[in-house]
């Protein structure tokens, strides 16, 4: 269940499963309200299912408009979203620990909206489509909560992208 990640980025270090990091990792995602639907030992548990790499600074962890099977949680480090206009790169967003990116494409195998960036060493754990078949088939309540708080990242990440096009719109009921 390996992700051809350290291939198609030579300056990545394959650090194991996240699991090895298990504290590390627990601390890194606690600090986002996302992940308050998993107990510790879930969130132990899931930790099996991803595999953790070293980046260093100034690597694009994923690039807009590439093909993408699989999402990245900063676990250590610091890197930002950037999104292309008129061939100028644009950030639009510092990650912060235990934020992830790529979960649009992990679903959907659609090509990348946005590129990442580190901008200091960093460590990522990865979520591979093969790595969350395999947990939707080994834990399905877990897998299920899994793809929940995917869905809930999906749902702010519209909302907030919705209220920056339209901020003097008033929600009505319909």
């Amino acid at each position: 269940m390996t992700s051809n990640f350290a291939e198609l980025h030579s300056d990545a270090e394959i650090l194991g499963a996240a699991s090895a990091f298990v504290s590390e990792f627990i601390e890194a995602v606690r600090a986002h309200s996302f992940f308050d639907i998993f107990t510790e030992a879930e969130t132990a548990q899931l930790s099996e299912y991803l595999e953790c790499f070293g980046v260093p600074r100034e690597s694009y962890v994923v690039e807009e408009g590439d093909e993408g099977d699989f999402l990245a949680i900063l676990v250590t480090g610091k890197a930002v979203v950037l999104k292309s206009q008129g061939g100028i790169n644009r950030v639009v967003h510092s990650l912060q620990r235990g934020e992830m990116i790529g979960e649009m494409s992990l679903i959907d195998g659609k090509l990348r909206s946005a590129s990442c960036v580190t901008t200091e060493p960093s460590d990522f754990a990865l979520m591979t489509r093969e790595n969350l078949n395999a947990l939707l088939a080994d834990h399905p309540r877990l897998g299920s909560k899994f793809l929940l708080m995917l869905l809930r990242i999906s749902t702010a990440r519209l909302r907030e992208a919705t209220a920056l096009a339209w901020p003097n719109f008033q929600d009505r009921s319909l």
